[in-house]
């Protein structure tokens, strides 16, 4: 097999996720460009920069799956992105690899999801949250898929802890007119606020919270913290400095964990692009996913999807986020949860985790949050 392996990387790196797009994509590049480095087969990226244009996804996917004899796709960021290509994928019997956190309730055979599902995620940040500050939340969302969702299941998990929710808000991706929803969150004085806005929305949000904070402890970040599930450290520089510090997100990894595996990671990839370089959660599943396909496809012997399954189902898989298991049944990673708050330095700091969680899409496990299993580190 000396043929170039082609890979198509589908990722926007302008618009209002436009910093999560360009550090995916640079954790792309960053597992080619390694693996590259170690010699056997050529690796060849087929790169689209859909600019955050959803039909601009589709006809990429098209071009990557119908003109270049691509088989696997790493990418999209939204849920909405992702679920405009799948049915294309499923046409062309392709794999898509998808790494970002989502709302779950999907399990689709020609999709290979590296990024967490709520068990791995919401769940255990509201197990962590309520005996701390209660179970009195307000919810502010991205007006589509990602914040219906996610804010559905908080208003269940909360309903069933014998909660509240006080009030639920959404926003269009770039909008970030938020002083009637802060008016109202002051006004409600809730336990703690989910933040599922994305970009330019989500730091407008953070930065008016600070404000209100200064002005009213009671919505400082240590007596009503602002959660996330998707708040990246290549975001953090996007955000009025300072404005953040103090709150809470929820990954499956961060730069700051400290294990050998991260530790040397790091360390080859400060030879690439020097001391500074942030390692973000986007990045690290990028990167991820990347060598999981390239890996998969060559003890398969070929780029065909069932048989790069069969091998992704028949073995743990050592990775930056720790070993991977890939549910067969749901093609879904068994996925680390870390609870980490944003310190002053543009980072975070890791105060929870818990070891692998294997996903359940539709949780059919666990319907009613239990009592809190976290280890807290700090």
């Amino acid at each position: 097999m000396n043929d170039a392996l082609k890979i198509g990387i589908l990722f926007s790196t302008t618009g209002p996720y436009g910093s999560m797009g360009r550090d995916a994509r640079a954790g792309a590049e960053f597992a080619i460009e390694e693996f590259a480095a170690g010699g056997g087969r050529p690796i060849e990226p087929v790169f689209v920069d859909p600019h955050a244009d959803i039909a601009a996804y589709l006809e990429g996917a098209k071009h990557m799956l119908r003109n270049t004899g691509c088989r696997h796709i790493i990418g999209t960021i939204t849920s909405a992105a992702r679920k405009e290509v799948i049915p294309l994928v499923e046409k062309h019997d392709g794999l898509l690899w998808y790494m970002c956190p989502y709302e779950g309730f999907e399990a689709n055979e020609n999709v290979i999801y590296v990024g967490g599902c709520p068990n791995q995620h919401l769940l255990p940040l509201f197990e962590h949250l309520i005996p701390r500050f209660g179970k009195r939340p307000y919810l502010v969302g991205a007006n589509y898929v990602w914040g219906w969702e996610m804010n559905r299941l908080a208003r269940e998990l909360i309903t069933n802890a014998g909660g509240e929710v006080l009030g639920e808000r959404y926003l269009p991706l770039e909008e970030t007119a938020v002083e009637r929803i802060v008016a109202d969150i002051e006004n409600r004085r809730p336990s703690f606020i989910l933040n599922n806005l994305i970009g330019p929305s989500s730091y407008a949000f953070l930065e008016a919270i600070k404000t209100l904070g200064d002005r009213d402890p009671t919505f400082r970040p240590e007596n009503c913290p602002v959660v996330s599930c998707d708040l990246m450290e290549c975001e953090l520089e996007d955000i009025a400095a300072g404005a953040a510090v103090g709150q809470l997100c929820a990954a499956s990894y961060f730069d700051t964990i400290g294990t050998s595996d991260n530790l040397a990671f790091k360390a080859r990839l400060a030879k690439h692009y020097g001391a500074d370089r942030r390692v973000s959660s986007v990045f690290a599943g990028a990167y991820t996913a990347v060598k999981l396909c390239i890996e998969a496809i060559l003890a398969a012997g070929s780029d065909e999807p069932q048989a790069v399954r069969r091998q992704l189902h028949a073995a743990s898989w050592p990775t930056l986020l720790g070993p991977l298991a890939i549910d067969p049944e749901t093609n879904h990673a068994a996925l680390p949860f870390h609870l980490g708050r944003i310190n002053s330095e543009n980072g975070f700091d890791v105060i929870a985790s818990r070891p692998a969680l294997a996903a359940d899409p539709y949780l059919t496990g666990r319907r009613v949050l239990k009592s809190p299993k976290l280890r807290v580190v700090s």
